[in-house]
């Protein structure tokens, strides 16, 4: 009876598992179900404590990060005997249980973007898995180790404008030819202008045409985590094998190689034998190879050495085709107006533009199908709106400063201890921290000070603000000034 009750015990938890898997891939989406959380099983259940299984460490760490709390959440809600949910690595089924069948087959049948092109374009289909194993090492039975493909970043649905068009026209140079004719090809920008967009779409394209060739794509940080285990685990033969035997190696982020000593050692080893072998190398940074710290000159004189490609920020007309065709995507109807204010106020990155067409369009939508007009358009989006307004450059905030106390801004960057120069200085250096987002060593530096300068002016003022009633309204002054 006991056994029984057990079994009875393990298919009722078995079954919740289903069913929270099922909730899990509508919140977050087939792409990132697929990749992150599928591969997941259900382990003991002991005394209020549930085991979720993950294949690998680094799949354990990415759940955990971005995945338990609302895991927990959902656990709580479907069997409140669950206490606590405790992640943990474990290779092999042996001693797991498989979730509910029946409802996997489910969450399995339902089509996903992935096979948009009519070709079976899944986690393995990429190189970081099919050849991930180490001896000893737990990605033996990984299903996906690299970040998850977005399969809206295809060429199709890049919009090119003068500001992007040379490094769309290198991207697709690049897919669509085997001979290659530039190599490295480097794509560096701010972020939010389309780099992983175009790197998403090279790699859609080669698997649609070309689905044999071996392609691997991983940021620079998977790239570095990949080394050090293989280094662990001494058995850098199998990585060396893995990333020298590809047709194409695709590195997001680069800048993250920065001061990466040894990683870069072996990076280098790996860009020169597939670079000699004719093996397409693509990489992307948020700087110029000559502009990345902590990278060794001898790298940066190979990274120069391909198609250097800088994307620009998008201009007014480049913001408006976006605007449309992501209007055209999400089936909403954009008054021109609204597109216009919209292209002229937002003019940061893409990101920010889509993410604001994409509020306007769930205010309207959750309102049975409001009209968008620009007065809703503006109350909807007047926090973001306010928050562009408002933008203060640290040199405005020295020059309205020092206007204040009747000093130079010169003085104020100056070494100068005098009170009448220190206080306003102080001053200055608290409201930067207040109305911009800089790092405390950027506000430094614009004083030719260290950080830890700025953190005792910042504590120094927000004391006498509570004493000084002078200085309180001062600053107040101050701030409405700025802010207006």
């Amino acid at each position: 009876m006991a056994e029984e009750a057990l079994v009875s015990e393990e298919r009722t938890v078995d079954t919740q598992w289903g069913v929270i898997c099922s909730q899990l891939k509508t919140e977050f989406g087939a792409t990132a179900f697929d990749s992150w959380l599928k591969p997941l099983t259900v382990g003991d259940f002991n005394n209020g404590v549930m085991n979720i299984c993950a294949p690998t460490a680094f799949m354990k760490n990415w759940v955990v990060t971005h995945y338990a709390d609302r895991i927990n959440k959902i656990w709580e809600q479907q069997n409140p005997s669950v206490k606590k949910i405790n992640f943990i690595v474990q290779n092999g089924l042996s001693d797991r249980r498989s979730v509910d069948t029946s409802l996997l087959k489910k969450i399995s049948s339902t089509p996903t973007p992935q096979n948009i092109y009519g070709c079976s374009i899944n986690s393995s289909s990429f190189g970081l898995v099919a050849g991930a194993s180490l001896a000893n090492d737990t990605t033996r039975n990984t299903t996906n180790a690299n970040s998850p493909l977005n399969p809206n970043y295809t060429f199709e649905n890049f919009v090119v404008g003068k500001t992007n068009e040379f490094a769309y026209a290198a991207a697709r140079k690049v897919a669509e030819s085997k001979n290659v004719s530039f190599n490295p090809l480097f794509l560096y920008s701010s972020v939010g202008l389309g780099k992983t967009h175009l790197m998403h779409s090279i790699i859609w394209h080669i698997k649609k045409n070309d689905p044999n060739r071996n392609v691997i794509y991983l940021t620079a940080e998977q790239f570095v985590y990949k080394f050090v285990k293989a280094l662990r685990y001494k058995d850098t033969a199998a990585f060396k094998e893995q990333f020298r035997s590809v047709d194409v190696l695709m590195v997001d982020d680069f800048q993250f190689m920065g001061n990466k000593g040894t990683t870069q050692e072996e990076f280098f080893h790996t860009f020169s034998s597939l670079v000699e072998e004719g093996k397409q190398v693509i990489i992307s940074a948020d700087k110029s190879p000559t502009d990345l710290e902590g990278i060794e000159e001898r790298l940066k004189s190979r990274l120069v050495g391909g198609l250097v490609v800088d994307i620009m920020p998008t201009d007014f007309d480049l913001r408006m085709s976006i605007l449309q065709k992501k209007a055209e995507l999400m089936g909403i109807e954009l008054p021109a107006k609204v597109a216009e204010f919209l292209a002229q106020k937002i003019t940061a990155n893409v990101r920010e533009l889509e993410g604001s067409l994409k509020r306007i369009a769930a205010h309207s939508q959750l309102l049975s199908g409001k009209e968008i007009t620009l007065d809703m358009t503006q109350d909807v989006l007047k926090d973001m709106l306010r928050s562009i307004d408002r933008k203060t450059t640290i040199d405005e905030i020295q020059k309205k400063v020092a206007e204040h106390f009747n000093i130079s801004v010169k003085e104020l960057q100056s070494s100068r201890r005098a009170r009448t120069v220190a206080r306003p200085r102080q001053v200055a250096m608290y409201l930067a921290k207040q109305l911009t987002s800089r790092s405390l060593p950027e506000i430094g530096r614009k004083f030719d000070r260290d950080h830890t300068t700025v953190m005792h002016a910042v504590r120094k003022v927000e004391e006498l603000i509570i004493e000084d009633q002078t200085l309180a309204e001062n600053i107040e002054i101050l701030r409405r000034t700025l802010e207006n």
